[in-house]
């Protein structure tokens, strides 16, 4: 699974840009001129997608109910 880093967006001439964390650039061993692809998250779509995943904040923890393994 990707690594997820969180970046502003820059203007940078003409155009807008993002810059890559360095701790990102040495963990990827990223070099200058390479190509990398990139995925557009923009902040309120991620937390959509984080609201989808882990546990149900709203729900009760689970209990199981053990009767049908005491045979009964």
């Amino acid at each position: 699974m990707p690594e997820l880093f969180k970046t502003k967006v820059r203007k940078v001439g003409t155009s807008l840009g993002v810059l890559i964390p360095s701790e990102f650039i040495e963990k990827e061993k990223i070099k200058e001129g390479e190509e990398v692809e990139v995925e557009v998250l923009k902040k309120r779509k991620l937390e959509e997608v984080l609201r989808m995943f882990g546990t149900a904040k709203a729900t009760k923890p689970f209990e199981r109910d053990r009767t049908d393994r005491l045979g009964l």
